[in-house]
C-alpha cells in the first residue's frame, strides 16, 4: 500500500478534496480538518467544543471520532436559530470533503431528541443517497442503533426505499438492517429471527443493481452465522425462480454455510 504524500494529505485535511478509499479516510486527521473547515462554515463557536469532545475519544476508532464529531456539531445545530442552522446544515451537507458530508450524516440523524424513527431516515436519505461510498456507509452506521431499538416499524418504513430507482437507496434498506453488519452493533433480533426481516429481502431478491445483490447477500451471509437452516431453507425456496440476480445472491449468500460443511448446495433447477 503505497503512503499517502504530504500534498495530498493536506488537501483530505484541508477540505477542498474528497477521499479515494478506506486508507484515505483513515489517514485524516479529523482534528486537523475541523479546524480547517468549520470557522469557514459558520461553525468557529462550536470548534472548541468539537475539539474537545474529539479529544476524549483520541484513543478511539474512526468510527467513535466520525460520530462524536457529528453529534458536537448536530448539538451546535441544535441551539441556533432555525434559519441559520438550516443553511449552515446546508453548507455541510454539500461540501467537498467527504468526511465533512459523514460528519454531517450523524449530526443531522441523531443530535436532536425529539426525531421519531421516520424523521430519523428522512434526514439520512440524502447521504444514503450520496455519490461517495463512504457517506453512505456512515449514513447507515447513523441510523442503524434507532432502527435496532424499533426494528418492526423501521422494516415497515425501510420497505419503502425498496422500490427506488437509485440502488443506493435501495441497497441502504437491507444494509442498514444486516444481522451483523460491521463496524457496529449487532442486531440481536435479526440473528435469532431473520425472518423478521424478509419483506426486505423479498423486495430486493432478484434487483439488477450488483451492489444491492452483494447486500442481500451478506445479510443472509451474516443470518447464517446464527440460523443457517432458515438461510438454506430460504435459499432453496428462491432457486426455483429462473433468475440470474437470484442465483448471484443465494451462490454469495451460502459462502458461510459450505465452508462450514453445514448444508448442501441448494438442487438445481431441472430443464
Amino acid at each position: 500500500m503505497s503512503r499517502l504524500s504530504a500534498d495530498r494529505k493536506a488537501a483530505l485535511e484541508g477540505g477542498t478534496h474528497s477521499t479515494r478509499n478506506l486508507s484515505e479516510c483513515l489517514a485524516i486527521d479529523q482534528a486537523a480538518l475541523a479546524r480547517a473547515v468549520l470557522p469557514d462554515i459558520g461553525l468557529a463557536t462550536a470548534l472548541p467544543d468539537v475539539l474537545q469532545r474529539l479529544d476524549k475519544q483520541a484513543s478511539k476508532g474512526i468510527s467513535h471520532q466520525i460520530a462524536v464529531i457529528g453529534m458536537a456539531i448536530g448539538i451546535a445545530l441544535h441551539g441556533m436559530k432555525k434559519d441559520v442552522a438550516r443553511q449552515i446544515a446546508q453548507r455541510l451537507s454539500s461540501h467537498p470533503s467527504d468526511t465533512v458530508r459523514s460528519w454531517t450524516a450523524f449530526a443531522l440523524t441523531r443530535a436532536d431528541p425529539t426525531f421519531s424513527l421516520r424523521d430519523r431516515l428522512a434526514a439520512v436519505r440524502p447521504f444514503a443517497a450520496d455519490t461517495h461510498f463512504g457517506v453512505r456507509e456512515w449514513a447507515w452506521i447513523a441510523v442503524r442503533p434507532y432502527i435496532a431499538a424499533e426494528l418492526v416499524p423501521a422494516v415497515t418504513l425501510l420497505q419503502g426505499w425498496t422500490d427506488s430507482p437509485d440502488p443506493n437507496i435501495r441497497r441502504f434498506a437491507v444494509e442498514s438492517t444486516r444481522p451483523r453488519g460491521v463496524w457496529c452493533e449487532h442486531i440481536g433480533q435479526l440473528k435469532t429471527n431473520p425472518g423478521m426481516g424478509l419483506p426486505l429481502l423479498e423486495a430486493l431478491k432478484a434487483d439488477n443493481a450488483r451492489y444491492v445483490q452483494d447486500s442481500v447477500a451478506n445479510w443472509l451471509n451474516d443470518a447464517s452465522k446464527t440460523a443457517p437452516a432458515w438461510v438454506v431453507a430460504l435459499c432453496e425456496q428462491w432457486t426455483s425462480t429462473a433468475n440470474p440476480a437470484t442465483d448471484r445472491i443465494v451462490e454469495r449468500a451460502l459462502r458461510t454455510v459450505r465452508k462450514g460443511g453445514n448444508a448442501a448446495r441448494p438442487a438445481k433447477r431441472s430443464g
